[in-house]
């Protein structure tokens, strides 16, 4: 059965006696609506103040559930310039349940974007400023998307313009309609649309959702706060390209004189990478507690990594016990990029990367090497996000810039010279990292 409301002029204008939401149609009677003249109704279906029944109260009753069911249709955006076919569609979209607003220009179309949320755009191609060649509103369509990528678009065009149309489809339309329109074809494809993108929403939210709480765990894998080190300044901090990376950092006081320190870089980003540094963290935390050499922790790790890393992907990993008192750092490089440490002096040294990656060789011996700090040193250990920033010529950050901040900023406690190394790649990239860019810088102090 047809709507009522599936032809203009609409039959039955007052929606008092005739709505429908657009799956299920209901037609009140004709006998109801246009009662023969000289019918006499029976004594029982008279009503007023002498003659009380329930049937009016049956009407008004069944408007309320009409109602009811209309919230769920759909909330339409309206442009076009002309105000009659403003009024058409306006009337044709409510008395079948749709919400709607209108607006005649581009710029209305924008700011009611702006200002609430639709189920539909749908929109002349034609405007008073441009008439036939249909510009403006290709350019309004691509403005549409940048504001709302999943609100579909359906574009509205006369039968000798299929070209125009195609080419708003190109730029981001989800379907167009030809006037002079088949109401149930505009109808139909409004229903259609409607019901997308409300499953294109909800999964959105859901991924949203997933994602802040994934972000959320990330986030205790990290020190929320670092350890005192007597004799020491210690600062980190790591700059997410989403909601969830792939690089690691942590700062331990593995006793009372030793404290570890390590920095991780997963091969790849988002949730894949997020997860197997999950698993790192969960198996070197008991790791630290051991009191392990170096190189003792990045064998284990890795025999741990090997069995639960997948095809093509692994983990770079720099770790170092600090002997606080002495100043000693002994430490292995799994694959990761060399930690810079720069003296007083200004001289730097690259702690080498002499050992492979994580999760890839279950066989390999790692071997660890030692150096000593002296008043003044600073030790950077860093992600190849850092010093992968790239700039418009695509040229890299580089190490040298990070050594070079360190040796021009020599009086810089770590929280400073963290924030001015990470600043300098930042202006390098214009603001854009490529990837996560993870930092931790230890000093000695005087």
């Amino acid at each position: 059965m047809h709507c009522l409301c599936s032809s203009l002029p609409c039959p039955v204008p007052d929606t008092g006696f005739h709505e429908c939401t657009g799956g299920t149609p209901e037609v009140v009677s004709p006998a109801l609506l246009f009662p023969v003249q000289n019918e006499q109704p029976p004594a029982e279906r008279l009503f007023g103040p002498l003659c009380a029944t329930d049937q009016p109260m049956s009407a008004v009753a069944m408007k309320e559930t009409f109602r009811a069911t209309l919230t769920g249709a759909g909330r339409v955006l309206i442009a076009d310039d002309q105000p009659h076919i403003l009024d058409a569609l306006q009337i044709l979209l409510r008395n079948c349940g749709f919400a709607t607003e209108t607006v005649s220009h581009p710029a209305g179309v924008l700011r009611a974007l702006e200002g609430g949320s639709f189920d539909v755009v749908l929109m002349d191609l034609n405007y008073t400023r441009d008439t036939t060649g249909g510009g403006e509103g290709l350019d309004l369509v691509s403005r549409i998307r940048s504001i709302d990528s999943l609100v579909p678009i359906v574009v509205m065009t006369a039968w000798s313009t299929v070209d125009l149309a195609v080419e708003a489809m190109r730029r981001g339309a989800s379907d167009f309609i030809q006037k002079p329109w088949e109401n149930e074809d505009l109808l139909q494809k409004m229903r259609t649309q409607t019901s997308w993108v409300r499953v294109q929403r909800r999964a959105q939210k859901l991924r949203e959702e997933e994602l802040q709480e994934a972000r959320e765990i990330q986030a205790t894998l990290l020190p929320r706060t670092l350890p005192e080190l007597s004799g020491y300044e210690v600062a980190a901090v790591t700059q997410q390209l989403r909601f969830v990376g792939g690089d690691y950092y942590n700062v331990v006081r593995a006793s009372e004189g030793h404290a570890a320190l390590c920095v991780a870089d997963v091969a790849g980003k988002g949730m894949p990478a997020a997860l197997l540094l999950s698993s790192l963290h969960t198996a070197l935390a008991p790791l630290i507690r051991q009191r392990l050499e170096p190189s003792d922790v990045c064998h284990r790790l890795n025999r741990i990594l090997c069995d639960l890393t997948p095809v093509g992907k692994f983990i770079s990993f720099f770790y170092a016990v600090l002997d606080v008192r002495e100043g000693r750092i002994t430490y292995c490089n799994a694959g990761h990029n060399p930690p810079l440490l720069v003296r007083a002096d200004g001289v730097s040294t690259e702690l080498d990367a002499a050992g492979a990656v994580l999760g890839q060789f279950p066989q390999w011996e790692y071997t660890q090497s030692e150096l000593k700090m002296q008043y003044g040193d600073r030790l950077l250990l860093f992600t190849d996000g850092l010093v992968e920033a790239r700039d418009s010529s695509d040229e890299c950050f580089g190490e040298d810039a990070v050594g070079r901040v360190a040796k021009e900023n020599p009086d810089s406690s770590a929280q400073q010279l963290m924030q001015l190394a990470m600043h300098a790649a930042f202006t390098h990239c214009g603001g854009e990292f490529q990837d996560d860019a993870s930092l931790v810088v230890l000093r000695r102090l005087k």
